[in-house]
């Protein structure tokens, strides 16, 4: 039996280098290099045909931990609720108002690089207060 080595995490969308650089910028994550016959990921993309032009993007954890993002260019929009989402773990080891404090400073981040902000769920008996975004293009993800 294969082991799992590594995952990528894939995103449809309508705007793959868009989606890709605003999760760039939550995550850290960087776009890795082109294709060694390309100097540039535009050089790259003019290089396919005109319907595969702006198809797909990717982005990386530098440090090689996360997985890689890939988006894909879907024709149809987004209708309903993801069924898996991304939680982006900015509260680990904080309780109470220190935690959604620090809920409250990566959304307004995040949200000055288009992201928008849905609620706020504060702690119960079973869980942590965390907070409900979209991504640029709707795609929920909780900043936790």
């Amino acid at each position: 039996m294969a082991s799992v080595k590594q995952v990528q995490v894939t995103f449809d969308c309508a705007e793959p280098e868009r989606v890709a650089r605003f999760w760039c910028e939550v995550l850290g994550y960087v776009v890795p290099p082109p294709p060694d016959e390309f100097q540039t990921w535009d050089d790259y993309n003019r290089s396919l045909p005109p319907e595969k032009q702006d198809s797909a993007f990717a982005c990386v954890d530098p440090t090689g931990v996360g997985p890689r993002l890939y988006f894909q260019r879907v024709p149809e929009g987004k209708v309903v609720k993801n069924r898996v989402h991304l939680d982006v773990r900015v509260g680990t080891g904080l309780v109470g108002e220190e935690r959604v404090a620090a809920l409250e400073a990566e959304c307004a981040r995040l949200v000055a690089l288009g992201a928008v902000r849905q609620r706020l769920m504060l702690a119960d008996e079973e869980n942590e207060s965390c907070l409900v975004m979209q991504d640029v293009e709707g795609n929920e993800f909780c900043l936790d």
